[in-house]
């Protein structure tokens, strides 16, 4: 006897028989399929395909034509036209092969681009007009006449009920104006889509209205007015620079716009002899080439000039983060009231520069003027809203400036003048004095020249109220101190 071996346990599972599927042919579709007679035993199906048709002709008795032999009887001539018919949407084609047109002639040489048009216009003036089948007949009019269709009565109603009374006198001068007048009245108005150009100019101007131009009137464009070319710039750079080194006291404005062949050498030298300069005021570098190389110099040069009020340097290769440092050079010069900067490398800022710049200006105290194009309405605000700030502060510093001159002299005349009354009423020997009203109004006017002038010492440093609100507190503590003083003399 053998014994049994050991039988793994997943050997032991039974498993259930797969079922066999027997797989069906494809069937065609329901339309094309005809069923015959169902017997006991088997169905026998028979399947129709559709014929193959062009142009709506029977393709099916070209089924069994020789192609090769039909080509076989063609000429070069026919089968070079057949190669022609191609669809020139097909894809399997290359581009070249699907165009028909072939070009048999020679070339005659290289493309001469004016003589081809020159060519093409004689052609065109050359060739004919071809005849008209009816002449053109004026006043005849040919075709049915456009009339429009009858408006709804209601729209009519409502119009009519919108009527505006502007009273009889305003209704008897329109109705009694002439056309040029009313033409006129719109132009001040504004209207001025009623009327063409030359109208309207006419009627801002009050040069007339042309004659033969109505309502009605055709426009006519006008010729342009030529304006001669502004002359090249011819300031010498060399020169100038050699007077900017010296410190010329007559080089006060030094333009060197639109000079495009200033090498970076000579830019360096211009900016190295800027610190030094204490009489230019104006400097105009437009459209000269500069980039951030020089520009960064130049705003080395900034933070130690003396006497620089204006700086233009418009339409160069500036970018954004130079510009920035040109801005930050103006903290340092208290100088300049109007920098310029705009129309450089790129157009765009971004919003992040154009903070950085903000910031910069509203920290500047000096700064009156700046073109610098600002696309955000924040940056465009805050800087416009310091810089009003700061011409109010400087109008307001130069008016006191005046004030205190005319104090001074008017002072120095009234003291010259009690001075030299005293001295002749002594020398005279008589009882000659200033009668009392004389007295009264010298006083007071000495009064109110004082009132004027800053009587605080804080008011030197800080302005914290203007020149009216000053001389009321002025006067207020003059009379408070005159009342305590008569008030001690009558105790």
């Amino acid at each position: 006897m053998e014994s049994a071996l050991p039988v793994a346990e997943f050997q032991q599972i039974k498993l259930r028989p797969v079922p066999k599927v027997k797989r069906r042919a494809p069937q065609p579709p329901v339309s094309l399929r005809l069923k015959q007679k169902n017997t006991s035993a088997t169905t026998k199906t028979t399947t129709l395909t559709t014929p193959a048709k062009l142009y709506g002709k029977d393709l099916s008795e070209y089924d069994d034509v020789d192609v090769e032999s039909l080509l076989a009887q063609l000429s070069p001539e026919e089968i070079t036209i057949l190669a022609k018919e191609v669809d020139p949407d097909d894809n399997f084609l290359p581009p070249d092969q699907r165009c028909g047109y072939e070009c048999t002639k020679e070339a005659t040489g290289p493309l001469n681009r004016k003589q081809l048009i020159e060519h093409i216009n004689k052609q065109a003036i050359e060739t004919p007009d071809e005849p008209e089948f009816e002449p053109f007949v004026q006043g005849k009019v040919r075709g049915k006449k456009w009339v429009p269709p009858p408006r709804d009565a209601r729209e009519i109603e409502a119009e009519e009920q919108i009527a505006i009374d502007m009273g009889e006198e305003y209704e008897h001068a329109l109705n009694d104006a002439t056309q040029e007048e009313i033409i006129d009245l719109a132009a001040i108005l504004g209207f001025h889509s009623m009327m063409n150009q030359d109208q309207y100019h006419a009627s801002l101007l009050n040069k007339g209205q042309p004659v033969g131009l109505g309502w009605d009137g055709i426009t006519k464009s006008t010729q342009q007015k030529l304006f001669p070319m502004d002359p090249p710039n011819s300031t010498d750079v060399e020169e100038s620079i050699k007077r900017v080194k010296d410190d010329d006291s007559k080089l006060i404005d030094l333009n060197l716009n639109n000079i495009k062949n200033i090498s970076d050498e000579k830019l360096e030298q211009l900016f190295a002899a800027l610190p030094q300069n204490e009489h230019l005021e104006v400097l105009s570098l437009t459209n000269v080439g500069l980039t951030d190389k020089t520009a960064l110099l130049l705003a080395e040069a900034i933070e130690k000039s003396k006497t620089l009020r204006v700086l233009n340097v418009e339409t160069n290769f500036i970018s954004p983060p130079v510009i920035v440092k040109l801005v930050q050079a103006l903290l340092k010069c208290h100088t300049i009231e109007e920098f310029r900067a705009s129309n450089q490398r790129s157009a765009v800022l971004g919003n992040k520069i154009e903070m950085e710049i903000t910031d910069l200006v509203e920290k500047n105290s000096s700064l009156l003027r700046l073109g610098l194009h600002l696309e955000f309405n924040d940056a465009r605000h805050r800087v416009a809203a310091h810089l009003q700030r700061n011409i109010d502060r400087s109008e307001l510093q130069q008016g006191m400036s005046s004030v205190i001159t005319t104090t001074t002299t008017t002072t120095a005349c009234i003291s010259s003048q009690l001075a030299s009354s005293s001295h002749a009423s002594t020398s005279s020997g008589a009882a000659k004095e200033l009668s009392p009203s004389r007295v009264r109004s010298l006083a007071a006017f000495e009064k109110f020249i004082k009132a004027r002038t800053w009587s605080q010492p804080a008011d030197t440093v800080t302005h914290d109220l203007p020149p009216a609100g000053r001389l009321v507190r002025n006067l207020q503590a003059s009379s408070e101190a005159g009342t305590g003083a008569g008030a001690e003399k009558k105790i």
